[in-house]
Parts: structure tokens; sequence; C-alpha cells
């Protein structure tokens, strides 16, 4: 029997856990954030009343069924208009979701629609009902700032002092809690920490389901913090601080699982430590693709969650 998993994410790190997923169960659930406000999706939010597609997008694409088919129209969606009209930058798929969006209110009704196009393994659901907006306070050498916005936040420098969504209370989906409910197992990151995972904790409804739900839960964490090496988007600080900030957020949440790439373990002893604090065990592995790569070989992290969900390392 195929054990069923539920990923929180967004963006191309959450592609990365949902490719690497498939290789082990098609009884995948991913639970996307919908706060995104730029680029493509955040022209679609400000003209029409709906969620930001280009992280749905993607992890349709990511479960995309392995033939002819499912392969061509994954890259169908993600192919990018070009020239100097109005549809310049947009992505297909956007504006596919858009359309049944449009046309359709219950904007999960569209999304299953795309994923029978695409044959998709498992489902893509949205973590709330309603676009949201994220808002960050930072420390910063010139005081305290307030920064709005999925972009703003994921490059904003500084120290991190809140992080809230707006409205702070939006509806869940009764799809994705169900799913958090059923899980065997959970998985968090990577991705951006503060636009992308963190925001996974602070709708309420979502939040309690995860720590009331039996599931073990493994946090993957990124590969690198430096804005230089992710292409502008500031990822967090260390690792012991990307998982302080899911304490913080979620202290009732336990984490079984940490796994971490051998080259952001700077002092092992010390994530040990406060991965112990949080219940669970730390697992360190090679999970680059390649020397001074900043994304996880797909195929790296499918081992590791193969052995992972074998029980060969939890009881």
């Amino acid at each position: 029997m195929q054990q069923k998993v539920v990923a929180l994410g967004g963006g191309h790190g959450l592609a990365a856990t949902l490719t690497a997923l498939r290789k082990i169960t098609p009884e995948i659930t991913a639970i996307v954030t919908v706060a995104d406000n730029g680029g493509s999706s955040g022209r679609l939010r400000r003209e029409y009343p709906i969620l930001p597609p280009g992280d749905l997008r993607m992890a349709l694409a990511a479960l995309c069924g392995d033939d002819e088919w499912g392969r061509e129209w994954a890259r169908i969606m993600q192919h990018r208009f070009t020239g100097e009209g109005s549809l310049n930058g947009h992505a297909v798929g956007n504006l596919l979701l858009a359309a049944l969006w449009d046309r359709d209110a219950d904007p999960v009704v569209g999304l299953d629609r795309v994923a029978s196009l695409l044959k998709v393994i498992g489902r893509v659901l949205p973590m709330a009902s309603e676009p949201l907006d994220i808002e960050g306070t930072f420390l910063t050498s010139e005081g305290r700032q307030v920064i709005r916005g999925q972009a703003e936040v994921a490059t904003a420098l500084g120290k991190l002092e809140s992080l809230r969504i707006i409205p702070q209370d939006p509806p869940a989906r009764e799809e994705a809690l169900s799913a958090i409910a059923q899980a065997a197992w959970v998985t968090m990151g990577p991705g951006s920490w503060f636009s992308s995972v963190l925001p996974h904790l602070l709708v309420p409804m979502q939040r309690r389901a995860l720590c009331d739900s039996s599931a073990k839960k493994i946090i993957v964490l990124n590969l690198d913090a430096t804005p230089e090496s992710t292409g502008g988007e500031f990822a967090g600080y260390s690792p012991e601080e990307h998982l302080g900030l899911i304490s913080k957020y979620a202290p009732e949440l336990r984490t079984d699982i940490v796994l971490a790439d051998t080259s952001v373990v700077n002092d092992k002893s010390l994530l040990m430590r406060r991965v112990k604090k949080m219940g669970g065990r730390l697992v360190v592995a090679d999970l680059r693709k390649g020397l001074g790569s900043v994304h996880h070989d797909v195929d790296k992290l499918a081992l590791q969650f193969g052995h992972i969900m074998s029980n060969s390392l939890i009881g």
C-alpha cells in the first residue's frame, strides 16, 4: 500500500520536492502558497479577483504524467510568451488557470481540470480559499521596516522580527485539511523560508491540522541562505534559525526528521540540539545537484525520502 504524502511549500523548492516524491509514491497532495504578487501571477491577480496561479502551475507541471502527453503538456504550461505585447512574460499555464477560474467559482475545480489534462499524479491544492498578502517587519541598519508583498519579503534584508498574512485568518481548503489528516507523511521546504514555507503555519486552520495530524513531519532545509547565491531571493539565515522560526510560529508542531545537505551543517552538534528540541532527528546527506549548486538533486532527494519513509530511520 502506497503511503500518502502531503507536501507544503511554493515555487521551485516545492517543485523539487514533488519531483522527488513522485518517484516514491503516487499518493501526493501538494498544498501551495497563494500570496505571489510578482511577475505574471501578480499582473493577473491585480486584473482579476483570482488566486495567483504561478506556484500552483509549477506544482502541476512537477506532477504531470510520465508519458509523452503529460510531459508535452507540462512544457506547454511552463512556456512563457515573449515580445512587446500585453502577453509578454505570461506563462501559458497561468492564463489557462486564470481562464478556468474566471469561468468557475471554485478554484479547485479548475486545478482538478488542468490536473486531468496533464494526467497529474496526486493532487494540487491552494493553502487558502482566497489570495493572500505577506507582510514582514524587519530590523535593519535604518531601523524597523514593514515590508508587504511576497516578492518584497522574499528579497528583504535585515532581521525578521515578525511575519503575518493578510487577511490573518483566511479560510483554509477543506480538501487540504482532509489530506493532512489522512497523510502518513508531511514535508515542508525547501524554498524561500519567509514567503513559501512559514506562511503555511500562518493559516490558523491549517496550522491546527498540522499539529493535530499523526503524520510524521519532514523539514527539508535550504542549501544556502545568501541572496547572492539564490539569485536575489533571501532564503533566511542559518539552519538553526530556520528551525527556530518554525518553532516560533508553530511551537506545538512536532518534527520527526530534519533533512540537511552536508554543506550547510557548520556545527552539527548545535543543529542536532535544535532538532532534538523539536522532537526530531537530523539526517545529513549530499543533496546538491553539483558542487556550488543551490538546487536540490531530485534523485538524491528521492533516495533520502525513500530511506526515511521505509522506516529505516524511524520506528
